[in-house]
């Protein structure tokens, strides 16, 4: 009887490091796990280290691994894409290289889904051991935030790393978008999922590569791909903001009826013109982060453009 196959795409930058960690832990893990076959997929991200060195090296040593290359750092999502584009399993995991995704969750993983009604498997933590506070409450804040403005609901705490069936896989691959917010994309192509609770790991070598700033553009990019919420409260801010005016509009022409123009009114104007000025910024600011998305997606640019690939590696020799 022919074995599943599990593909496991992982994402990499900078992360040479981390690279033979994760492959011996994988390696304990496969040979464990005889149920099914392996391939790893390690994409490179435009790293400037020797994280393709370290793949080049597992792909001559383990024909379970293979890599991809990108030209230059594309992002995490186009890595995650490129994988899950790549990947020929019959079940598909996404992975990160740093080992806060244990690996031996994935046995019962594959269990969950051969044996349940599940087309996923997805995981998420219970706690933010380890990570700075302030990251935890924006993190937690921004899980609040998304699910109150978008139909598309986030669970908490969830991660990337999760395993899915080959027709979920197809689905997700269907999304062609340039910008791309992929928790947003699982839920929102449907299929039932399972989630498994553990707690936070810290990684064992290197560091994250995710600043604040980072986290913090990647949630505004979420906001704007699966809401149109900041839209539409422009649009209320605006007429309230007319409201407004119009209702000072009225007092002040009665105060000077009745009070004459005093010269002493100057700061009020002040603040009205800055209240004013600051809200219509706004709005054209969230207005132009969704032309600037829509710009963007018009293009039709490639997701990401690869340099080498283990194929090229095995052709050479």
């Amino acid at each position: 009887m022919q074995k599943d196959l599990i593909s496991i795409v992982i994402p990499c930058f900078n992360e040479q490091e981390m690279i033979p960690i994760f492959y011996a832990e994988m390696k304990k893990n496969m040979a464990a796990t005889q149920i099914v076959d392996f391939e790893l997929i390690f994409v490179n991200d435009g790293s400037s280290d020797n994280t393709l060195e370290s793949m080049r090296t597992l792909a001559r040593m383990d024909n379970r691994v293979r890599y991809l290359s990108f030209s230059r750092n594309f992002g995490k999502e186009a890595a995650m894409y490129a994988g899950l584009q790549s990947a020929t399993g019959d079940y598909v995991a996404v992975m990160d290289v740093d080992l806060q995704d244990p690996p031996e969750l994935l046995p019962s993983m594959y269990k969950t889904l051969k044996k349940e009604a599940f087309d996923c498997v997805g995981t998420k933590r219970v706690n933010r051991n380890g990570e700075p506070r302030i990251r935890s409450f924006f993190a937690k804040m921004f899980y609040k935030l998304i699910n109150r403005i978008s139909d598309n609901y986030i669970v908490d705490g969830a991660r990337d790393y999760r395993l899915m069936t080959r027709r979920m896989v197809d689905a997700v691959l269907e999304m062609t978008e340039y910008n791309r917010f992929s928790k947003g994309i699982f839920t929102w192509v449907g299929f039932e999922t399972k989630y498994i609770e553990y707690s936070n790991v810290e990684r064992p070598a290197g560091k994250t590569s995710w600043s604040f700033w980072g986290l913090f553009k990647y949630s505004i990019d979420g906001i704007v791909a699966f809401s149109e919420a900041p839209l539409a409260i422009a649009s209320v801010v605006g007429f309230i903001t007319f409201l407004i005016a119009l209702v000072m509009a009225v007092f002040f022409a009665i105060r000077t009826l009745i009070f004459g123009n005093p010269t002493s009114g100057w700061t009020s104007l002040v603040v009205i013109i800055l209240a004013l000025g600051g809200i219509q910024l706004l709005s054209l600011g969230i207005l132009g982060k969704y032309i600037s998305k829509t710009y963007l997606e018009t293009k039709r640019r490639p997701l990401y453009i690869l340099k080498e690939t283990d194929e090229d590696l095995r052709d050479d020799e």
